[in-house]
């Protein structure tokens, strides 16, 4: 299989986890006790975007609202492809002098698309391109991804994609970048442990807000929270961290700790998605879903120990006004900005090496995961049979128990199974991203249907759908 460890992207060997090992000895976690039938669904090919990158490809980034996907690539440049189409539309290139590793589409924009890129040069830069107001709807791109004429295969269009800005100031190689959810902010993340923080002045002018170092260690990703400015960021450092402004100063407000090697991938879950609710359900699992609620979205990272883990925020207690004659109110700031998270669940386990990536659908609440064994693997979240407001502490294995204290776990009343799965998926090559997206051909069934692209080392962007059996 060829290696991945190119261009100063350093992977680390893959190991049998002795954590997965631990926790899946426990019942509740062990993954033949999800199900014992075939999975329900079936990935199914639907195409390869054309033409391919001739270099290894990184990363794919759906547009927010047209029907493109943006793809990093290794051979400097970002090709922006139709998934309408499934063509090639334009190769951004010229403005990095190494791979480009990370891109992301800013939210929110009008009149204009706008992406930032994220290079092994050291740089961030923000490209700038003009959008008919009709094309936010429905775009037939054919004209401009079939190629037919005699205009370069590598894409026509270059010169509609503006090079705004550069921004510098790391020290080393950038390996993720991620705009907020209000388009406000744009975090960059690099080999050189720290995480920074941009916000954007105007059309041409970026103002650095923070450099955060508190990482020990190569910091492989930034996500950003699908409804507040919290910021959260994995590393070679085996933690996660979460940072979010206070007072005019941004700060670490949690640590996360579980995970046995490098965080290669954290994402939020997206806002509002009820796939678990109905309107004939138990009142006992609606106060389960109401009690999830208050710590808002949920935490989803993957790992260099083959495991993927659900995090949740433990909501702050609101204190209690004062009573009683006489008392005055305290004007002393009693609520500490640092928040609580643990580690909810563990999804099943069926990667055999680094799982590089996972992504959350925002429509049908599925979870996909890819990594170096090649597999795409989809997961479902499900209700437990017979499963209500279980509220009991168990030990997570008997292995802890002469630890001073015992490592305890609440027996969820939810649980993840795997729906569907495929090996070699690239062939023989690594899987580097994979990510849900609207279905956009027309070959599309319903409007809310949605495809799954993955990203791999033979430059390929290949598109997947996911049927039932």
């Amino acid at each position: 299989m060829p290696s991945a460890a190119t261009e100063n992207h350093f992977r680390r060997s893959s190991y049998p986890s002795i954590l997965a090992d631990i926790l899946y000895a426990h019942p509740h976690h062990h993954p033949a006790a999800m199900s014992s039938s075939s999975p329900p669904y079936r990935l199914s090919p639907l195409a390869t975007l054309t033409p391919a990158s001739t270099s290894r490809t990184w990363l794919s980034a759906p547009h927010p609202t047209l029907p493109l996907v943006a793809t990093a690539t290794s051979d400097k440049s970002v090709r922006v492809y139709s998934l309408t189409t499934f063509t090639l539309i334009s190769s951004i290139a010229g403005g990095h002098k190494r791979s480009i590793r990370s891109c992301a589409w800013k939210p929110n924009t009008r009149g204009e698309s706008v992406l930032a890129t994220g290079s092994f040069d050291a740089s961030a830069g923000i490209w700038r391109r003009a959008e008919n107001d009709a094309a936010v709807e429905e775009v037939d791109f054919t004209r401009r991804g079939a190629r037919g004429d005699d205009s370069d295969e590598e894409g026509g269009d270059e010169d509609e994609w503006q090079f705004s800005v550069i921004l510098d100031g790391h020290d080393s190689e950038i390996k993720s970048v991620a705009w907020s959810a209000g388009g406000q902010f744009l975090a960059t993340c690099s080999r050189d442990k720290s995480v920074w923080v941009w916000e954007e002045i105007d059309e041409d002018s970026f103002e650095t807000i923070a450099v955060l170092q508190e990482h020990e260690a190569d910091v492989k990703c930034v996500a950003w929270h699908p409804m507040e400015d919290l910021l959260a960021s994995g590393s070679y450092d085996d933690t996660i961290r979460l940072y979010r402004e206070d007072l005019d100063d941004w700060t670490c407000v949690a640590v996360l700790s579980g995970h046995k090697a490098t965080v290669w991938c954290v994402t939020f879950e997206p806002s509002g998605l009820k796939v678990l609710e109905s309107d004939d359900m138990a009142p006992e699992r609606r106060e389960v879903l109401e009690a999830r609620k208050k710590g808002g979205p949920r935490l989803l990272s993957s790992s260099d120990d083959q495991t993927i883990r659900l995090w949740r925020r433990k909501p702050k207690d609101t204190p209690a006004p004062p009573t009683g004659q006489g008392r005055m109110p305290s004007i002393i700031r009693s609520n500490s900005i640092e928040e609580d998270w643990f580690e909810e669940t563990q999804l099943p386990q069926r990667h055999s090496r680094t799982i590089y990536s996972v992504s959350w659908s925002p429509i049908s609440g599925m979870i996909v995961s890819t990594g170096s064994d090649g597999k795409i693997v989809v997961y479902k979240e499900q209700w437990r049979d017979n499963s209500g407001p279980r509220t009991a502490m168990e030990p997570l294995n008997t292995a802890v128990q002469d630890q001073p204290e015992a490592v305890v776990k609440p027996v969820a009343s939810t649980e993840w199974v795997v729906v569907a799965e495929v090996e070699a998926s690239h062939d023989v090559y690594e899987v580097n991203h994979v990510c849900w997206t609207k279905r956009r051909d027309k070959g599309r069934r319903s409007e809310d249907e949605e495809i799954i692209l993955s990203t791999g080392d033979d430059g390929e962007v290949k598109v997947w759908t996911l049927e039932t059996e």
